[in-house]
C-alpha cells in the first residue's frame, strides 16, 4: 500500500515541480483554500497557539495571521516540492545568505551546531552546502513511508546537504572530529520534546513549556561553536538568512544559556512576523506540567 500511494503521488509532484514559479503559486493558492477553508488542518491547534503566543492581540488581528499563516504554509509546502527541480542558481537568487562570511570565519577553527526554527522556509536552508568549505549535516526525524522518507532525504540532500537520523549525530561528529573534517550541523530545535526527556523547562512566548536542549549539551560536549540562523520572508518566493553567532565557545556558558538565548531570537521573530511561524505544531501541548522543582 506505501509503494502504491507514492507511485501515484509521484508524478504528480514532480510535474508540481517543474512548473514556473507563476503557476507554481497559483496552485499553492488552491491548496490554501483546500487546507484551511476547506479541510480546516489543524484549524483548532493554530487557534489555541496563537491566543496562548499573542494574547495581547484581538480576535480580529489573531484571525488575519491565521490566514496569512496557512497562505504562508501553502508556498512552503509547494517550495519544497519545488526544489525537486529547482536549479542552484536560482535557489542561490530566491535563498540570499547575507552574511556568510560569519561561518567561513568559524570554520577555519571548528565546526558549528546551527539552530534554527520551523520559520519563513526552513526547507531551503539545505541550500547552504555549496556556499561552504565545511561539509553540511541536518538532522531529521524518519517518515514511516520509506517511499516518501528517500524521496524527502532525496529533496534535501539535492545541494550536498547530508541526513542524519538524531541517534546518529554523536557517532558522526565524533568521527567527522577523528578525520579532522569541520562540519556544520543543523538543528530545528523549537518543537516540544517528550516528557520523558524533559529535563529543562523556560518560558516560551510567555508560557512555560519543556525546551529541547540536546544541541546545546552537544555543543558543549564536543566543543562545537552555535550559531542561529534568522530567517527571513522578504516576499513571495524570495528568503535572506543571516547567521547570528549565539556562543563561540558554548562550554564556557552556564547550562541551558545558550538554549534561552536561541529561545529568545526565536521569539523576536515571532513577534516581529507571526504568520511566518509554524503553528501547527503543538508547541505548547506540555504547558502546566512543569514539576515543583526543575
Amino acid at each position: 500500500m506505501q509503494l502504491l500511494v507514492f507511485i501515484l503521488a509521484y508524478p504528480f509532484l514532480w510535474l508540481i515541480s517543474v512548473l514556473p514559479f507563476r503557476l507554481l503559486y497559483l496552485i499553492s493558492d488552491i491548496v490554501y483554500i483546500l487546507l484551511y477553508r476547506i479541510i480546516g488542518y489543524r484549524k483548532k491547534t493554530v487557534r489555541n497557539n496563537l491566543k496562548l503566543a499573542l494574547p495581547h492581540l484581538s480576535d480580529e488581528e489573531r484571525l488575519d495571521i491565521e490566514k496569512k499563516f496557512y497562505r504562508h504554509l501553502a508556498d512552503v509546502f509547494l517550495e519544497m516540492i519545488k526544489t525537486l527541480s529547482i536549479s542552484q542558481e536560482e535557489m542561490e537568487k530566491r535563498f540570499v545568505y547575507t552574511n556568510v562570511e560569519e561561518i567561513l570565519k568559524l570554520e577555519k577553527s571548528k565546526s558549528v551546531v546551527l539552530l534554527f526554527p520551523h520559520y519563513a522556509n526552513w526547507e531551503w536552508t539545505s541550500s547552504l552546502d555549496p556556499q561552504v568549505a565545511s561539509k553540511g549535516y541536518a538532522i531529521y526525524k524518519r517518515i514511516r513511508n520509506p517511499y516518501f522518507d528517500r524521496l524527502v532525504k532525496r529533496i534535501r540532500q539535492k545541494f550536498g546537504t547530508t541526513l542524519i537520523e538524531t541517534k546518529e549525530t554523536i557517532r558522526v561528529i565524533r568521527q567527522n572530529q577523528r578525520d579532522h573534517i569541520t562540519c556544520i550541523y543543523g538543528f530545528l530545535s523549537d518543537q516540544s520534546p517528550l516528557m520523558s526527556k524533559a529535563i529543562y523547562w523556560q518560558e516560551f512566548m510567555g508560557v512555560k513549556v519543556p525546551v529541547h536542549v540536546g544541541s546545546e549539551i552537544l555543543a558543549k560536549r564536543t566543543g562545537l561553536a552555535v550559531i542561529y540562523l534568522r530567517v527571513e520572508k522578504v516576499r513571495r518566493g524570495y528568503y535572506q538568512a543571516t547567521f547570528l553567532t549565539l556562543a563561540e565557545n558554548p562550554e564556557t556558558y552556564p547550562d541551558y544559556q545558550v538554549t534561552d538565548m536561541f529561545l529568545r531570537e526565536v521569539e523576536k521573530q515571532i513577534k516581529e512576523a507571526p504568520q511566518y511561524y509554524f503553528w501547527t505544531h503543538k508547541r505548547w501541548k506540555h504547558m502546566g506540567k512543569a514539576p515543583d522543582k526543575l
